[in-house]
């Protein structure tokens, strides 16, 4: 039993040390020369004229994070689509009620406002 363990603590001890250790390793061994061309705000490689920074609209946030979140809940819904004739009635019932979660939170952001883009 306690063989199982070894190999799921040596597999955790990787996943700390492969991302973690090039990350301390630079910290020390990199240059750090601060120049105040380097800290200067740009972006693309171009100077920036004016302030640099602007206030954007919260709807484009909102409006993607409503798109990330029903395509995402589409995953969900795939294999539920594709087995639908194989599953049992709870089964059934179950993706229904979540199909009907979806179509709540779609009008509730419907009716706030969330999809109007301009």
């Amino acid at each position: 039993m306690l063989e199982n363990w070894i190999y799921i603590g040596l597999f955790l001890l990787l996943a700390w040390i492969f991302p973690g250790g090039p990350i301390l390793i630079a910290r020390f061994l990199a240059p750090h020369r601060p120049d105040v061309v380097k800290n200067d705000v740009y972006e693309c490689g171009v100077e920036t004229v004016g302030e640099t920074w602007v206030q954007f609209k919260v709807q484009y946030y909102n409006f993607a994070l409503t798109f990330l979140i029903f395509d995402v809940e589409m995953a969900f819904l795939f294999p539920w689509a594709v087995s639908f004739d194989k599953l049992p009635i709870f089964g059934v019932f179950s993706g229904a009620f979540f199909v009907l979660i979806l179509f709540a939170e779609l009008l509730a952001a419907w009716r706030k406002g969330a999809l109007e883009w301009a």
